[in-house]
């Protein structure tokens, strides 16, 4: 399904990568002194092949969905808050809208799969079906529909590329997704469930219990395949999983960095990086969140994070929060003065 946009994807050449690093090294600065910030400069290199990376148009895909497992009572509200904050990022109040304007990224709402359409001009609407079914009681999709929502990420992202942007950032809204996002961590680590789950939105003790057993039982129930993808996001995933992981993929066919968001994003990533390996050099990690399994699965795509806030906004927001953060570390290495420039001695490696 996927094989023909995976088989664009070449792996980022870490020789830029190693010309960046010289590059880093030449600044009037202690050697690796901007930490993370160097390092992700110096993947941004890999990935765009050049020593002089840039990310001068932004896109933020927000990919909106709703999760049928929510009738089991594992959220705080209902699924009628999806629409509702769909329609804020529509309208740009959201508050990761907020966060775009401060980052110079352009938001791009995208409905695959709320029960609720949102009619506004700002919607891009790619849904796949009207929400998810439960999956304590039936697979959350067919393997078709998994397939499509993947292909529709692929093909979003490559759109959105078409249109001269350089870099996209992942995030997501639909009620009930940490529980769809935790089911498929769990699977996809071999972790138990209570291993991954957290409070989400802001569950009780009790609340997280309750979503624990039900992802526990769903599990049981549905039998993910985990040596397939596919198979996990279609038994237990969520639309709006599957399209980042497949706009993830269409990015890296298209030789651009893709950066992750929390939980939701992270685990759209390693679907991704599942199904094509390749894809993990153009991902770029943005904050570790709240979720317990957020450090499992940045672990398991050996991915570092800049940002560790404790953020749990989702939509996009962490990835909001590390573009300021680039854009600091390129101009310290397009600006900064030289130990050339200063004439003093430059440091070395001890």
């Amino acid at each position: 399904m996927i094989d023909d946009i995976g088989a664009e994807i070449s792996p980022a050449d870490e020789q830029y990568a190693a010309r960046s690093r010289a590059c880093w090294d030449t600044i009037a600065k202690p050697l690796g002194a901007l930490g993370l910030l160097e390092d992700a400069v110096c993947r941004l290199a890999a990935v765009q092949r050049t020593e002089r990376p840039a990310i001068p148009r932004r896109a933020l895909a927000v990919f909106c969905a709703d999760n049928g497992i929510v009738a089991e009572g594992v959220t705080q509200t209902d699924s009628s808050v999806t629409a509702a904050v769909a329609r804020n990022i529509c309208a740009g109040t959201a508050s990761v809208c907020a966060m775009a304007r401060v980052a110079r990224c352009d938001v791009f709402p995208v409905d695959m799969g709320m029960l609720a359409p949102v009619a506004h001009e700002k919607m891009t609407d790619r849904h796949v079906a009207r929400g998810t079914r439960n999956f304590l009681h039936e697979d959350a999709m067919t393997r078709a529909q998994a397939e499509q929502a993947v292909r529709t990420g692929a093909q979003f992202a490559q759109e959105l590329i078409g249109q001269g942007y350089t870099v996209i950032a992942t995030g997501e809204m639909g009620i009930g997704n940490t529980t769809t996002a935790s089911a498929v961590a769990s699977v996809l680590l071999a972790l138990p469930p209570e291993a991954v789950t957290g409070a989400g939105a802001g569950l009780s003790a009790g609340g997280v219990a309750r979503k624990i057993r039900v992802i526990d039982q769903g599990i049981a129930a549905r039998a993910p395949d985990a040596s397939d993808p596919i198979d996990v996001l279609a038994t237990l995933g969520g639309f709006d999983i599957a399209g980042m992981a497949g706009c993830m993929i269409g990015a890296a066919a298209r030789r651009t960095a893709v950066i992750v968001d929390g939980l939701i994003s992270q685990v759209a990533a390693l679907v991704a990086v599942r199904l094509c390996p390749a894809v993990r050099g153009y991902l770029f990690a943005s904050h570790v969140g709240s979720e317990p399994a957020s450090r499992l699965v940045l672990a398991e795509l050996g991915l570092a994070a800049p940002v560790q806030a404790g953020l749990h906004l989702g939509e996009g927001s962490g990835c909001m929060t590390l573009l300021p953060l680039l854009d600091m570390a390129l101009a310290v290495y397009g600006g900064a003065a030289t130990f050339g420039d200063l004439r003093i001695p430059a440091y070395r490696p001890l």
